[in-house]
């Protein structure tokens, strides 16, 4: 019989791993095995830099913490580290560009906003800019339309002026 204080250490790490998930964006589960740990600390100082951040745990506990939030994810098999990040889509672009140049990462599943994300899905949330670079195009279409109405205001005055 399992020791009452083990249990409870395990209840701990779940109830710690359910209230990550529930207060981030979006958390993705990816294969870091091949990784060394120089990799894996550069892969946590960008996921910082994001105000993300990437945990390690058992995949029984992982798997349920999911059930204790009603989150089905399939099967997770071999070990898995869990990118957290209160921004739904800087974890998912990180682990993306990073998986891009180390090729032993590999991204299998996320949750995006309470949605269970495949991989498909993940790679097409991976290319959406991130946003400074979405405010960036707004503010210059934004920019676009004023300077338009400058030009009609302006070409409206001269046809005045000829008349």
């Amino acid at each position: 019989m399992a020791n009452q204080k083990i249990i409870e250490q395990k209840a701990s790490i779940v109830e710690e791993i359910a209230g990550k998930m529930k207060e981030s964006a979006s958390y993705v589960f990816f294969d870091y095995r091949g990784l060394t740990v120089s990799e894996t600390n550069e892969l946590r100082r960008k996921l910082r830099e994001t105000d993300s951040e990437l945990k390690i745990y058992k995949n029984t506990l992982s798997k349920r913490a999911l059930d204790s939030l009603n989150i089905t994810i399939g099967e997770l098999d071999g070990p898995k580290a869990i990118a957290f990040g209160k921004d739904a889509v800087a974890p998912i672009k990180v682990l993306s560009d990073f998986a891009k140049e180390h090729e032993a990462l590999e991204i299998k599943i996320g949750v995006v906003d309470g949605e269970v994300a495949d991989q498909a899905m993940l790679k097409q949330l991976a290319s959406i800019p991130s946003r400074e670079g979405l405010l960036t195009m707004f503010a210059s279409g934004l920019m676009g339309i004023a300077r338009d109405f400058a030009i009609c205001l302006d070409l409206h005055a001269k046809n005045l002026e000829e008349n």
